[in-house]
């Protein structure tokens, strides 16, 4: 199973967007509070439609909470604009999650630090005049070349 891990996220289409994304690929939705909307929040409700229903989902306190919490994925992939290796780059396991950080400020530094080495990745953009994808597009970007991988990967075992 693969783990979608928001930091703190402020918007709730984002968020909403992104929990649909993760019940249609099967993947835990963690959200690391706290958030910057309700989870009742009707624009949130409305990006994820009655899919919100079929999701598998984990909030925690604080990324101290998450970062102890058993729940927690095998091994964090932290996607940042900060990191020089890309997300290409990354070799995806069953287990594996992505780290996104909030819309403004991303992660803070303390994230950073906790993560392995090498596990800090990021989406190439072309346009260096322009900051960043979109928090629910960066989501679907990464979660679809881990799950390649790992189906990859595991038809690969089996055959």
């Amino acid at each position: 199973m693969l783990h979608i891990v928001l930091f703190q996220p402020q918007i709730p289409q984002n968020t909403g967007n992104i929990g649909r994304l993760s019940a249609i690929t099967k993947s835990r939705l963690h959200l690391i509070h706290p958030l910057g909307f309700e989870i009742t929040d009707r624009h949130l409700k409305r990006s994820g439609m009655d899919y919100w229903k079929a999701l598998d989902i984990v909030h925690h306190q604080s990324d101290e909470d998450f970062l102890n919490s058993p729940q927690k994925p095998e091994r964090i992939w932290l996607l940042t604009t900060k990191a020089e290796k890309s997300f290409w780059e990354a070799d995806f396991m069953d287990g594996d999650g992505l780290l996104f950080g909030n819309e403004t400020s991303g992660c803070p530094d303390r994230l950073h630090q906790a993560m392995e080495p090498g596990h800090r990745i990021t989406i190439p953009h072309y346009n260096q005049n322009l900051r960043s994808l979109n928090l629910s597009t960066s989501a679907g970007i990464a979660t679809y070349e881990a799950l390649r991988q790992i189906r990859s990967s595991l038809e690969n075992q089996y055959t």
